[in-house]
């Protein structure tokens, strides 16, 4: 491997800004922080087996978050990130799965967003075509941030073969470089297939989750203190979580709540059965802790207020 970065020289109060520097020049634009008060170290090495880049990242303890904003202005969608861990551990949150990773695993991840908080350690960080992942695999949200253990001997094979492969690369012509990629490849497919083989897939698991919080608004309607971290606790997961839940699906946990409340609210302003409910009591029965709350929501949502709703539904029904 060709050395691309140390911090080796760099005086400790610079050393993890250009560090940083160097990674989003080199990978994408992320944001990193480091987790300890403790000056920061770093080596970056780099090289290329056939058309597969790989780089070895050693450094001390930090946090690493590729943001939304990142993803959509220089995120690679075509692109799959193989991370073997040489020593140390992390903790990746990608989608509604989090995965630990310690010596000797890996984990996949792509072009989503990602937090991953890593120990002082070693990794070897593949770059890897999505497409031939998916025709084998399936699309990647089911296999992305699954922690793929040493336990598996195909792991323990596709580690080794790679370290290996990264050690001899030079020494190969680039015919056979092409040749070995492919087989590195076909070994970490390998690997993941074996591991996908003991998991129900997280998209399934948090479509239930997600179906379980939405009953469950719907059963506590007239709670006025359910919110989003009693959600998050009656479903036993955290808050952080079922936000990443809610988010994959293009909302947000207090908007659905404020939504459904309003809904219901319109739907007894428009019901004869509720015509003898006061404004104020049916706002109540909806979960809104005051009138004057309800109805700003309400006319914000309706274009009207709770009262001219409930005559023009009258007018219309009659």
């Amino acid at each position: 491997m060709q050395p691309l970065f140390s911090t080796d020289a760099i005086h400790p109060r610079n050393a993890f800004r250009q560090w940083r520097e160097m990674v989003c020049e080199r990978l994408i634009p992320i944001d990193q922080q480091p987790l300890h008060e403790v000056p920061f170290q770093g080596r970056l090495d780099v090289t290329s087996i056939g058309p597969v880049p790989i780089s070895r990242m050693a450094h001390t303890a930090m946090r690493t978050e590729a943001t939304p904003d990142a993803i959509r202005r220089h995120g690679q969608p075509d692109r799959l990130y193989a991370s073997m861990k040489l020593s140390g551990h992390d903790t990746l949150q990608q989608g509604d799965r989090e995965a630990v990773t310690r010596t000797g695993d890996f984990v996949v991840i792509d072009a989503r967003p990602a937090v991953c908080e890593a120990n002082t350690g070693i990794s070897l960080v593949v770059d890897l075509p999505r497409e031939r992942f998916e025709a084998m695999l399936g699309p990647s949200r089911l296999f992305c941030a699954l922690p793929v253990g040493a336990d598996l001997a195909s792991t323990i094979l596709a580690n080794t073969f790679i370290q290996e492969l990264v050690r001899v690369g030079d020494q190969l012509t680039p015919d056979a470089a092409a040749r070995m990629a492919s087989i590195g490849t076909d070994l970490i497919i390998a690997s993941l297939a074996e591991r996908m083989a003991q998991e129900v897939p997280g998209s399934i698991h948090g479509n239930v989750t997600v179906q379980r919080a939405k009953a469950y608004v719907e059963a506590n309607l007239s709670d006025p203190n359910l919110d989003p971290p009693q959600l998050a606790a009656a479903m036993g997961v955290s808050l952080r979580r079922l936000q990443e839940l809610f988010h994959e699906r293009g909302r947000h946990i207090s908007d659905y709540i404020w939504e459904r409340r309003l809904e219901a609210a319109a739907r007894r302003l428009a019901d004869p059965a509720c015509a003898h409910l006061s404004i104020g009591m049916l706002a109540y029965g909806c979960g809104f802790a005051s009138q004057a709350h309800f109805a700003r929501r309400f006319k914000a949502r309706h274009g009207m207020a709770p009262r001219e709703y409930r005559i023009a539904s009258a007018i219309s029904g009659s």
